[in-house]
């Protein structure tokens, strides 16, 4: 080939135009009003400080599914620095997503952008890389930079959590902080839509100990936006957005679902097969919630246990979906874990690949059992578990049971339901009562679909909650533990 026929590379001008147009706040003083116009999540508050340590020498790296405003946070992040009166020629944002940045490494960038700002001195900035699963060896560039450059912050994004939390422990032990933005909860739905008059502090006995809680002015109305947010609530875009509902497939499927599935996957683990990981997430989004084997999804799939296996950890590590184990009704774990519970991390992916429930819906009680699961799916320190049990005639199930951590004994058990019959029927909840009973627990909670109140069943004194007052107080309560 001659030197006629090669191929131009792109001017280093060309790239600095770029960062100017993608950086508007060193001449504006702000960031566009897109961004600013936003009310930041919750999770704002925990994220943010961990950018402006300047202590520890750590590049951040925030992380999570798509579409749950990552790169929003980033700009809001942006929004505060601006704020507080950090220097606005040393905050630059880059989206590596850019086909026009391809093949630069994170060094490169930051001296164009530099250059771009007219600032000579690395030391005192803010540097903020989104999508960086796009750039090979990230993990490499981005080690390299927080140990050249000590004085400046790196904080990097992206979709791909699952290979960026595998590289980011791999590479960047002592280097980096992990930071998972999960889908939002109900909580945080209630307060980005303003909807927090509907919800008032109250307090519970809880096992002898008065704890915060909260209750609702309104169940009505907290229970439509409850449906609401298990079909569409997942996503900080989607609950404004009437023209997003009004097709969440497009949306959703197309734009979360799909690319995860086709692309995001494929590249990181190698899959061969898409279309058959693509029916197999399906048919556990349809059945979330239900209690699974690998022989039993072998079967109805048609796929292999090893292969399913794999599966399985590819989509966990997506945050696309939850397994949930299994203990008997003396808590005891199970030799052979042949039975568990998958759960969608996030309601709002079943409307999408199906259709929107009504309230009414039979599959309903699933996916309310799904939205509560979700809520404490964003407790990291946090293992669910299910208890469920065959002795002879007598067997039986409850939905969820948290066990201390170091003696693996229950501490609390919950019986989740999208009825009020048992508000009136308190008799049918045997199973729950027989595991409280064995366990030596003299207080449950069950959920109901209005209901509130107490009551005595055998020693064992049941406190009835409405189903969506239950999942927000689990966000609010997440928030504030990971605040303290």
């Amino acid at each position: 080939m001659t030197n006629k026929q090669k191929l131009r590379q792109i001017e280093d001008y060309l790239i600095i135009d770029r960062l100017r147009f993608e950086n508007p706040w060193w001449v504006s003083g702000k960031v566009e009003e897109d961004y600013s116009i936003l009310q930041p999540r919750k999770y704002f508050d925990l994220f943010y400080p961990l950018v402006v340590e300047k202590e520890v020498k750590r590049a951040v790296v925030l992380m999570g599914p798509r579409r749950v405003g990552k790169t929003v946070m980033l700009h809001h992040t942006i929004q505060f620095l601006l704020e507080y009166k950090y220097d606005l020629h040393k905050i630059c944002f880059i989206n590596i997503e850019n086909p026009i940045y391809n093949n630069l490494g994170l060094e490169k960038l930051f001296k164009l952008a530099m250059s771009a700002s007219g600032i000579a001195s690395p030391d005192g900035w803010f540097v903020f890389f989104d999508e960086i699963q796009y750039l090979k060896d990230w993990e490499i560039h981005l080690k390299v930079l927080t140990d050249s450059y000590p004085n400046t912050k790196f904080t990097v994004s992206g979709s791909a959590a699952a290979a960026l939390k595998l590289k980011s422990s791999e590479s960047g032990a002592g280097r980096f902080t992990d930071f998972m933005l999960p889908p939002l909860t109900f909580h945080e739905y209630i307060y980005l839509k303003g909807l927090e008059h509907l919800m008032r502090p109250s307090n519970i006995d809880w096992h002898g100990n008065v704890q915060k809680f909260f209750t609702t002015i309104n169940t009505g109305e907290l229970n439509n936006h409850f449906l609401n947010y298990i079909n569409f609530g997942g996503y900080p875009e989607v609950i404004s957005s009437k023209s997003i509902q009004s097709n969440p497939g497009r949306y959703i499927k197309n734009d979360i679902i799909d690319k995860v599935l086709l692309r995001d996957l494929p590249t990181i683990y190698g899959i061969q097969d898409v279309q058959e990981l693509n029916s197999f997430f399906t048919t556990l989004a349809y059945n979330s919630g239900n209690e699974v084997s690998l022989e039993s999804l072998s079967s109805s799939s048609g796929v292999g246990k090893n292969q399913l296996k794999k599966y399985l950890e590819y989509l966990e590590a997506a945050f696309l979906i939850k397994t949930v184990h299994r203990i008997d009704d003396n808590a005891k774990k199970f030799q052979r874990a042949t039975f568990y519970k998958i759960y969608l991390t996030n309601p709002s992916l079943r409307s999408a690949l199906f259709f929107p429930l009504q309230a009414t819906d039979d599959v309903m009680g699933g996916m309310v059992e799904t939205a509560i699961y979700s809520q404490w799916m964003h407790r990291d320190w946090f293992q669910p578990w299910y208890a469920r049990w065959t002795q002879g005639k007598k067997h039986g199930e409850v939905d969820m049971v948290g066990l201390d951590v170091k003696k693996f004994k229950p501490i609390w058990a919950l019986e989740i339901k999208w009825s009020n019959r048992y508000y009136d029927k308190p008799k049918e909840l045997e199973s729950l009562i027989w595991f409280c009973r064995k366990n030596n627990l003299n207080t449950a909670m069950v959920t109901t679909i209005d209901k509130e109140g107490v009551t005595e069943l055998e020693g064992v004194r049941l406190q009835y909650i409405p189903s969506s007052v239950y999942a927000y107080v689990v966000g609010a309560n997440t928030i504030e533990r990971k605040r303290n």
